[in-house]
């Protein structure tokens, strides 16, 4: 029979990641959701890093440095009768990996774009990711404080450069990078904001005019006011309609406009996004679609992420729950090791603040303490319940480093902290067999996890380290016989080395190179994806 309490949880979940390129403003629009969401009262903001106040969000020292966010943020919020769980990823790519994990817990997108820099490359490479996952998007068009392109110009390179149509919710009111405020096409009234001057700390006022009020006019002047006429004509006229299969089905995304800086239409975005956006689904385990009305619990680890409380040293695996109700304190299968487990201190975040939960549903983001079991993409369920999400895909590193530490006698700290980061997914780590572990090789997507590497185990684990890069751009898993392994020929341009679960890997100085060997070892296969594994390009 179905449980009318998991069903009315379940439909109140709002779960979602904002994406965008790097600079766009999305910590800052995730901080101004908190705000206007009752769950800060003060919002810092990511130009302000000197100041004694930094982004929410960012909780890690290296991000308060340095102003970016290097790991997502799991934050929770009550809204409008919602439970907002808001995942803010990084923007950087060279942190693609970890908000591609991120994404896997979402169930929908909030695509960040710069009013003035549109559609930029890493942008399209997470819309792309969305697209691959069939979740919906819905697009935040920001920074309208500032001087940008034409609305409309913006419509249309979304639609050229994704290949979704797009469905503005709201429309600015103004002209040439002034606005006023916007226009909410189904009310039929337009919302002026207050200019505070005080960088959006405080939640800003407003107000609502009809269409058809003179107040409107002689407010934002004639000019203006004849400019948006035209503008909601041809919208009605030429533009797509609302369509919410469309929208589920990522065809087209409802489209919003605002600046995060100074609170200009965050308030109608966040009330009409949660509107819109769904509730958690079903979930896709092996062939098996996962119902979250089910009443037996199942969860996955999309995240792992050790040192967030300095003082206690530990580790906290991020569960996306899937199906049933969680109770603290309940037992469950950790399916990777076939292990049974008591989860008896979950807890909920707002960046580094968390408080102990009793109980959570479908949809929402919990952590655990981990005791050095959990890895990325292992499924927990109730011990009736034998599920196994699909397996997280693999990014192949493309940047190549040998590590090792500064002092032997630190050599205990090292090793601990290589291993705990490689398992948070900071970098893939490596070793030579029979090297001992005195040294790893350190894999990455680009150069700035090496410096998150570095600082991390500088100050979370107090291990000085000496990094010197690697000649190899390709990687290989090899599958074969273990006498074909041993006899490997032509490995002058190339490095056999280990993951981390002990799974041959060849590193190789380039495709010629590459190729060369797989032509000399036709024993062996030469995989770009751990057996088993997933690639993503």
């Amino acid at each position: 029979m179905p449980n009318p309490q998991l069903e009315a949880e379940v439909k109140r979940r709002r779960t979602f990641a904002i994406i965008s390129h790097p600079d766009a403003g999305k910590t800052t629009l995730t901080e101004k959701l908190l705000l206007y969401g009752g769950a800060i009262h003060l919002a810092g903001t990511v130009k302000a890093r000197k100041a004694a106040r930094h982004a929410t969000s960012d909780w890690m020292e290296i991000e308060k440095q340095r102003g970016i966010s290097v790991t997502s943020s799991v934050l929770q919020f009550d809204y409008a009768g919602c439970r907002v769980n808001i995942l803010d990823t990084p923007g950087h790519q060279d942190f693609s990996e970890d908000t591609y994990r991120t994404l896997l817990a979402a169930d929908s997108a909030v695509m960040l774009i710069d009013a003035a820099k549109g559609v930029e490359e890493q942008t399209k490479k997470l819309f792309w990711v969305c697209r691959q996952r069939r979740i919906p998007v819905f697009t935040f068009v920001n920074k309208l404080d500032r001087h940008g392109r034409s609305p409309f110009d913006l419509m249309d390179e979304i639609e050229k450069l994704l290949g979704i149509r797009s469905y503005p919710i709201n429309w600015p009111v103004g002209m040439d990078g002034d606005y006023y405020g916007v226009y909410n096409r189904e009310s039929e009234q337009v919302e002026l904001f207050d200019t505070l001057g005080d960088h959006g700390q405080k939640k800003a006022g407003s107000r609502i005019f009809s269409l058809d009020d003179p107040a409107l006019k002689a407010e934002i002047g004639v000019a203006c006011y004849e400019n948006l006429l035209h503008d909601i004509e041809l919208l009605d006229l030429a533009g797509d309609s609302f369509d919410m299969q469309r929208i589920a089905a990522g065809e087209l995304t409802p489209m919003y406009f605002g600046s995060a800086m100074t609170n200009f239409g965050v308030r109608p975005f966040l009330e009409s996004f949660l509107a819109l956006a769904p509730a958690p689904s079903y979930r896709l385990a092996g062939e098996e679609l996962i119902d979250p009305l089910c009443d037996s619990f199942s969860a996955f680890v999309f995240k792992i992420q050790a040192n967030m409380n300095p003082a206690h040293r530990d580790r906290i695996a991020f569960l996306r729950i899937c199906s049933g109700m969680f109770e603290k304190g309940m037992s469950v299968v950790h399916r990777t090791s076939g292990k049974t487990i008591r989860l008896s201190q979950p807890q909920q975040f707002l960046a580094q603040d968390r408080v102990i939960v009793e109980e959570a549903y479908p949809g929402d983001i919990i952590g655990v303490f981990d005791p050095g079991i959990f890895g990325i993409g292992d499924t927990l369920s109730s011990p009736d319940f034998p599920v196994t999400f699909s397996d997280f895909p693999v990014f192949p590193p493309e940047l190549f480093a040998r590590v090792q530490p500064k002092d032997s006698m630190k050599r205990k700290q090292f090793v601990k902290g290589m291993e705990q980061l490689a398992q948070e997914g900071t970098v893939q780590i490596f070793s030579q067999p029979d090297t001992g572990m005195e040294s790893y090789v350190a894999g990455a997507i680009g150069q700035l996890q090496f410096e998150v590497l570095e600082h991390r185990l500088r100050f979370e684990y107090n291990a000085e380290i000496l990094m010197h890069s690697l000649p190899y751009t390709a990687i290989r898993w090899l599958v074969g016989k273990k006498e074909d392994l041993a006899r490997l020929k032509h490995l002058e341009n190339a490095l056999y080395v280990h993951d981390r679960y002990d799974r041959p890997v060849l590193l190789v100085a380039n495709e010629w190179a590459l190729n060369w060997l797989v032509d000399r070892n036709p024993d062996v296969q030469f995989l770009t994806a751990p057996p088993n594994g997933t690639i993503v390009k």
